[in-house]
């Protein structure tokens, strides 16, 4: 998917914004993502408007697919 969308770090007391994104893999409303600069994947929610809201963190692509 086009990488140039926003994201946010979703905690339960408030969203972070993450530096800009450089893959988005995209699950049926699920998403993985890996961020410029970065070798962690993100999981999280994808939105209509194109937006991301990453909830859970993986140290490689391997284990972000087993966590889908």
């Amino acid at each position: 998917m086009d990488p140039d969308r926003s994201a946010k770090w979703v905690t339960f007391a408030r969203a972070h914004k993450m530096p800009r994104p450089e893959i988005v893999l995209g699950f049926h409303g699920l998403c993985l993502v890996k961020f410029v600069d970065d070798d962690d994947w993100c999981m999280g929610s994808l939105y209509d408007d194109g937006s991301v809201d990453c909830w859970a963190a993986y140290d490689d692509l391997y284990e972000a697919l087993r966590g889908l």
